[in-house]
């Protein structure tokens, strides 16, 4: 039996996938009441004992600063209630992109948000594809790192697919495109491309042959949608059938959508890490939820969670 009790709670952004996780674990959300002040400060609020329990803590943090803020609040206000264990749950770990110096006098924000999250309160962090599997070195606490292959894979065989060729939309998602083509047995191409600036493609060129191929791009995160859409477009004019992305967190920003909606792109599938600004129809969600909520409940009955790491 579990030495200590588990209570599930949610930052405010992460609400509707918090509920799916807390219906698939078998428990109910706890009440977290959030105040705000007229200047935009707010405190979150537990209304009930948190004392001795083992607490998840249910927020993706992506940008803006409030939803990393959030949890940082919630963390700390657990900390203070004298809970037993604080995990935060980040379907999505804001930030990443910033893990390394890639150039003079710029800040390694992955690594000071790692550091940031541990002060706040967090003895234990789940998290699913990080933008750098080495983000994971940052932290002093235990993290579990999923893989959201586990709920993709099952999507892209359903498809069944003929001529599958699995592509990465850059040489940094190589290692995640073989991972998927070993499961599917299926053939691999890279794309090679030039950036004139952060989120502006300047060139792009294609590695490997897509003649009569159904395509699937496979990446952690879309942002603008630029490099997916130009792929796209580089594959269906290098004489690919069709051409599918997956990508396991919708950024979605800027003019995102418009590009999916007018691009060559037949369908765009993503978890619910982040939740859609709005609809489109081309783009497909799967969800997330049973995935944590299962590794939530073998890390409050400490069992192994082996078995949920498909690649």
């Amino acid at each position: 039996m579990p030495a200590t009790e588990a209570k599930i709670f949610n930052c405010t952004q992460s609400r509707e996938l918090a509920e799916k996780i807390a219906k698939h674990y078998g428990s109910k959300l706890g009440n977290v009441i959030t105040s705000t002040y007229s200047d935009g400060e707010f405190q979150p609020s537990f209304e009930e004992s948190v004392r001795g329990s083992r607490v998840f803590i249910i927020g993706s943090t992506h940008p803006g600063a409030d939803h990393l803020m959030e949890m940082l609040l919630m963390l700390d206000a657990a900390k203070r209630a004298s809970a037993r264990h604080i995990t935060a749950v980040m379907p999505y770990f804001g930030w990443a992109r910033q893990d390394r110096k890639d150039k003079p006098r710029v800040p390694i924000a992955a690594k000071m948000i790692a550091s940031i999250l541990e002060t706040a309160g967090a003895t234990r962090i789940i998290t699913m594809d990080l933008h750098a599997d080495q983000i994971q070195g940052f932290f002093e606490k235990p993290v579990d790192h999923l893989y959201a292959s586990t709920v993709f894979l099952p999507y892209l065989k359903k498809l069944g697919l003929d001529n599958l060729t699995i592509a990465s939309p850059d040489m940094g998602g190589s290692k995640r495109a073989y991972a998927y083509s070993k499961a599917l047995e299926s053939d691999v191409v890279i794309c090679y491309k030039q950036r004139a600036k952060a989120n502006v493609i300047s060139h792009m060129e294609l590695i490997g042959d897509v003649t009569g191929k159904n395509v699937v791009l496979v990446d952690d995160m879309v942002d603008t949608a630029g490099t997916l859409t130009k792929a796209a477009d580089v594959m269906m004019e290098r004489g690919a059938l069709s051409v599918r992305a997956i990508c396991t967190h919708p950024v979605l920003s800027g003019e995102a959508y418009d590009r999916i909606e007018n691009s060559k792109l037949q369908e765009l599938i993503v978890t619910d890490s982040i939740p859609l600004r709005q609809e489109s129809r081309k783009i497909k969600v799967v969800s997330c939820a049973e995935l944590f909520a299962d590794v939530m409940k073998s890390v409050q009955d400490n069992e192994s969670i082996s078995s949920k790491f498909i690649m």
